[in-house]
């Protein structure tokens, strides 16, 4: 069941307007605070990238910090941190996002620097080269980082040949070769008044808040944003040898995307399998036999795909024990999953929602993503509701879908190519 969108009458601290160029604007009062936290969202990511161009979302969320017309990139960090603010964004598959969060009092500042940022953004070529540099070092860390770069290797593998499997980072490769016109043309095409969300939660008032952008973000442009490419879950086998003291796995499949009915079904599931210390991974892969330290379950849903899997962090002289245990531990899922396991697993969500309308940047960036991913705000108690009635059936009917889908598996390291083959793992859940 899908949470009913937002009404009125569920949250009057909620309050969205549409400026007449297509930029929305939402806010979030919480009169019992002194903070703010600010934001600009653009509907764009990694899967907006042709391949040629893998990365350039994410070069270009760099460069919106070096420098406008009228503010350098020490300008800008100076005069948050000025007033005791921070300021920080961040690229992902689907969106990419610029905020800051600082006392009330400042927000016109805020909305200042993110208006310059987001509209006068100069990329100057020296700035450019720099940063090239900066973000060479970036994906050099990930690869030093073997728990990163194998969901990296994963999302390929289960998404090949398109855009959603591409890396947020880029290859390094390519993005030596984007140029300063590359990065122009990509802004230009898809930083328009109509793809972009204005969003704040804390201390903010809505009528005075709408004000100040439809005065500062007055310079943008009015085309409409271009669609994506539908994401196709293939599925396949990634295995990396690499000497190392761990041997990296990660093991999934096709899961339910945003817009399904089964969506909070798939939290749930996430947390009954590997979401916490008392999940049945961790139980029986750490705690009973001791054989990794971190191990945990996952999901990612996207607008019209997602991805249901597990992490895991072995010796290289275990990785083979490890993928079996997991292996049937997702199986004995389908037919023996536990009305306590349900409940703690809702308990857990009921908690985090809880615990995030106590903060202004967790209450800005979940309003944002719901806009976003919706077109409204979510009624949490919808969320609620719809959490409470899923059943053991429905959980246990959903996995089963799931683990019916085709597989996707990735190695890295020692034992990556020795462990039993991709058709041996297949096998298993069929």
């Amino acid at each position: 069941m899908t949470p009913k969108p937002f009404s009125p009458a569920f949250a009057k601290h909620i309050k969205l307007t549409t400026l007449p160029n297509g930029l929305r604007i939402v806010t979030d009062t919480m009169p019992h605070v002194e903070t703010v936290a600010v934001g600009v969202w653009a509907n764009v990511g990694t899967r907006h990238e042709p391949a040629k161009l893998n990365g350039i979302a994410h070069l270009l969320e760099h460069m919106m910090f070096k420098g406008t017309s009228s503010r350098s990139a020490r300008d800008i960090s100076i005069e948050i941190e000025n007033v005791g603010g921070h300021m920080n964004a961040y690229t992902a598959r689907e969106q990419t996002a610029y905020y800051v969060r600082l006392v009330a009092e400042e927000t016109p500042l805020a909305l200042s620097i993110l208006a310059d940022i987001i509209q006068n953004s100069t990329f100057e070529e020296a700035e450019l080269e720099r940063e090239r540099t900066v973000i060479i070092q970036e994906l050099a860390q990930v690869e030093d980082t073997p728990d990163d770069i194998v969901l990296d290797y994963f999302q390929q593998a289960a998404y090949p040949k398109q855009p959603l499997g591409l890396p947020i980072l880029g290859n390094g490769k390519i993005v030596q070769k984007i140029t300063r016109q590359d990065v122009q043309d990509y802004y230009q095409k898809h930083y328009a008044a109509s793809n972009l969300l204005l969003a704040a939660a804390g201390k903010v008032d809505h009528e005075k808040f709408v004000e100040m952008v439809r005065k500062s973000f007055n310079h943008l442009a009015e085309t409409p944003a271009k669609s994506f490419i539908p994401g196709r879950y293939v599925g396949g086998d990634c295995r990396i040898k690499k000497s190392a003291e761990q041997t990296h796995l990660v093991i999934g499949f096709s899961a339910p995307h945003c817009h399904e009915p089964d969506f909070y079904a798939l939290q749930l599931l996430t947390g009954i399998l590997g979401g916490g210390m008392s999940s049945r991974l961790f139980q029986e892969v750490r705690e009973k036999r001791g054989l990794a330290y971190n191990i945990h379950s996952f999901s990612a849903s996207y607008m019209d795909a997602g991805l249901f899997g597990v992490y895991a962090g072995t010796s290289t002289q275990n990785a083979a024990g490890t993928l079996e245990i997991i292996c049937q531990e997702m199986l004995k899922l389908t037919q023996n999953m536990t009305e306590e396991e349900i409940e703690r697993s809702r308990r857990q969500l009921f908690a985090g929602m809880k615990i995030a309308q106590e903060s202004v940047g967790a209450r800005c960036e979940q309003i944002a993503q719901q806009i976003l991913t919706y077109n409204q705000p979510l009624d949490p108690q919808s969320i609620k509701k719809s959490l409470l009635q899923m059943t053991k059936t429905d959980l246990e009917k959903l996995l089963g879908k799931i683990l019916s889908t085709p597989l996707t598996f990735t190695a890295l390291g020692g034992a990556a190519k020795n462990l039993e083959s991709y058709e041996s793992i297949q096998k298993r859940f069929l």
